[in-house]
């Protein structure tokens, strides 16, 4: 499913996203979370700002809105994108709302090359603190990426609001610290003394590996999976949906979901992997 394509006749104002937002859970002092698709709504009186301080009303001041800032890399670059990083001023490329969005002086970044996360509001500085600075996972963005101390894992933890304007669960950044996850839960149920060889085998940062990695069409059947669940709510924005789940029964359900069959989710070499932790068959 490609995103949406917006009709630029029809007109979208700062009520509309209170009324959105509404309408799908969000109330005065969460923590909201968004992906979208400014072209998608048709046309905004006032461009990203009035998507930005819709929200910001919707959740009031003891509230808190987010958005990913990721950082883009050409491939033969990648040695370099840690070096290059600058919070302050490498550009977010995942929409034009999240560049304006981190520019703003009150916008905090979390300090990560290529998976940092922008926030304005009550709890945005706690929410971007130490980003990486504890509770390492192996992945290939890098262990600090999704760790246990990163404005991903507190989205979790604070059971935030998780939406998509004129997108749906293919552009889920969530879905990598779903993988994180599914690799942690797998190493603890080895043998203690295979763990370490197991962790080898797991891909890193410019590091061949094994990894869970879901499928982009697959993040789809998830996202109506958890809807037939009644996990995610859906409403207007002009003529985008307006899509929402709560954090923490969207990663519980994915994990699950994803644990009852890894041959359906995953690749081939990530199932075998898993076969050695269930037989101990680790030299």
């Amino acid at each position: 499913m490609k995103p949406e394509t917006g009709d630029e006749n029809v007109h979208v104002t700062h009520a509309d996203f209170a009324a959105a937002a509404k309408a799908v859970g969000i109330e005065r002092g969460d923590i909201v979370f968004f992906h979208s698709s400014l072209s998608s709504m048709g046309t905004v009186e006032g461009g990203p700002d009035t998507v930005i301080d819709g929200l910001l009303d919707a959740v009031g001041p003891e509230g808190t809105v987010a958005v990913p800032t990721l950082c883009n890399w050409q491939p033969d670059e990648q040695h370099l994108v840690f070096e290059r990083w600058d919070p302050a001023a490498s550009p977010s490329y995942v929409g034009k709302i999240t560049e304006i969005f981190r520019l703003r002086p009150e916008a905090i970044r979390s300090d990560h090359a290529t998976h940092s996360v922008a926030a304005i509001g009550a709890r945005a500085k706690e929410l971007t603190a130490n980003h990486g600075a504890s509770g390492l996972r192996p992945g290939p963005f890098s262990a600090e990426a999704f760790a246990g101390e990163s404005p991903w894992e507190r989205l979790v933890q604070w059971n935030a609001a998780y939406c998509f304007i004129g997108v749906t669960f293919r552009v889920c950044t969530m879905v990598h610290y779903v993988e994180s996850l599914l690799v942690e839960r797998a190493l603890e149920r080895a043998a203690p003394e295979s763990r370490a060889k197991l962790s080898e085998e797991v891909i890193g940062w410019m590091k061949p590996g094994v990894w869970p990695g879901i499928r982009v069409p697959d993040r789809e059947v998830i996202e109506e999976m958890l809807t037939e669940k009644g996990l995610v709510r859906r409403a207007k924005i002009g003529s985008a949906t307006l899509r929402c789940v709560r954090a923490k029964p969207m990663v519980d359900e994915w994990v699950a979901i994803v644990e009852s069959e890894p041959e359906k989710w995953c690749p081939e070499d990530y199932v075998a992997w898993l076969k050695k932790i269930e037989e101990g068959a680790v030299s």
